[in-house]
């Protein structure tokens, strides 16, 4: 026991400190309905009219009510803490859609693959059966075969009868 405490490579087991389990699907769910509620005008216009209401309070009210005086050190705040919070969570839903994209282009990809064989293979099976239509005697074909075994057969009566 004493050794695996004093050993670097390993971590420390702490009985007593509780885990948080998240959901990452859940959460991934989440950040995407939040980037792209961050993407709309819906979202813009309410944050300029909080700005505004925020900037006009703290301008026109009395002194004693006014909590963020000039230079809005407590607004920069928020926004700071707002950035913070905000592009890790629109680059956790890009990466949820890249990795979308990735496993949408692959299956595309073996679609591709697919139908390529699928083509090759009636390709050839067309060709076979060009194929074996070429050997196949045609209407013309019988009818100039019978007419030359007429003349042969013709020839031959001649010659058995002039003989």
């Amino acid at each position: 026991m004493a050794e695996s405490r004093s050993r670097l490579d390993q971590p420390r087991e702490s009985g007593h400190a509780p885990r948080v389990r998240v959901d990452a699907e859940a959460f991934g769910r989440w950040t995407e309905k939040l980037a792209r509620y961050f993407g709309t005008a819906r979202y813009l216009v309410i944050q300029t009219v909080f700005v505004v209401a925020w900037i006009a309070f703290n301008v026109v009210a009395v002194t004693t009510l006014k909590f963020d005086p000039y230079p809005f050190i407590l607004l920069n705040l928020a926004f700071s803490t707002q950035a913070a919070y905000a592009a890790p969570l629109i680059l956790l839903a890009q990466n949820r859609q890249t990795y979308r994209d990735r496993v949408q282009s692959e299956q595309d990809r073996e679609e591709a693959r697919q139908s390529k064989a699928d083509l090759e293979y009636v390709a050839r099976e067309l060709a076979a059966i060009r194929m074996t239509l070429g050997e196949v005697a045609t209407r013309d074909f019988l009818r100039a075969e019978l007419a030359r075994i007429e003349r042969e057969r013709e020839d031959a009566r001649e010659l058995l009868g002039e003989s």
